[in-house]
């Protein structure tokens, strides 16, 4: 399994780019922009882009769909209660942001407990986690028998997503967070869509949201 990651975008968004060593073929998670950029880091390490995936449809996790999605082909994936926001300038925030963006729009959209497989070895396991956006998911990826997490903008290291924006719930993040992201052991890891990494045990500890 190969596992990369940058910093996209204008809002640095944590882009990560998930590979099946056997087939060189790749799911991006979250490109918010720069796709040159991520072109240019597939080709370097051999990778054939098959999978573009949004963990929620706001502008600085979708801003590198459509270039990606022209030079590749790849298939285009988000959740069904997200799946507008793709081709909205207002609902994907992108009207009010100086970035004015819609479409394309989503090739398929999936719901909890769906999953994606990328080649050979990599399935991503989809979670709903509601509450940054009404179909803001967090996708599970199984490595050497431990779990990862990538949660998108549900939960920060030391943080949480904004619930502000339309469509946002506090109530139905911290639920999320509680209830689908703090059930993993200790040391699973967790990929925020922004900031540095993180662990179910270190944010169970001393997250001040959920302390």
């Amino acid at each position: 399994m190969i596992l990369l990651g940058m910093e996209v975008g204008q809002l640095g968004t944590n882009c990560y780019i998930v590979g099946c060593e056997e087939t060189r073929e790749a799911a991006v998670i979250d490109p918010g922009g720069d796709a040159l950029k991520i072109l240019k880091f597939l080709e370097r390490n051999n990778l054939k882009l098959t999978h573009i995936i949004n963990t929620h449809g706001h502008i600085d996790h979708i801003g590198g769909n459509r270039a990606l999605k022209d030079q590749t082909q790849a298939e285009l994936i988000i959740h069904e209660e997200d799946a507008s926001m793709l081709t909205s300038a207002g609902r994907n925030l992108s009207l009010f942001s100086g970035m004015v963006m819609s479409g394309p729009a989503a090739d398929r959209t999936v719901k909890e407990g769906d999953k994606i497989k990328v080649g050979n070895t990599v399935v991503l396991e989809v979670i709903h986690t509601p509450g940054h956006t009404p179909g803001g998911m967090s996708l599970k990826l199984e490595v050497d028998g431990k779990n990862i997490l990538f949660v998108g903008d549900t939960l920060f290291n030391g943080s949480i997503g904004r619930t502000d924006f339309p469509g946002g719930s506090y109530r139905q993040l911290i639920e999320s967070i509680q209830q689908k992201i703090m059930v993993f052991p200790d040391e699973t890891e967790v990929y925020p869509g922004h900031g540095p990494g993180t662990t179910v045990g270190f944010e169970r500890k001393s997250n001040p949201f959920l302390v």
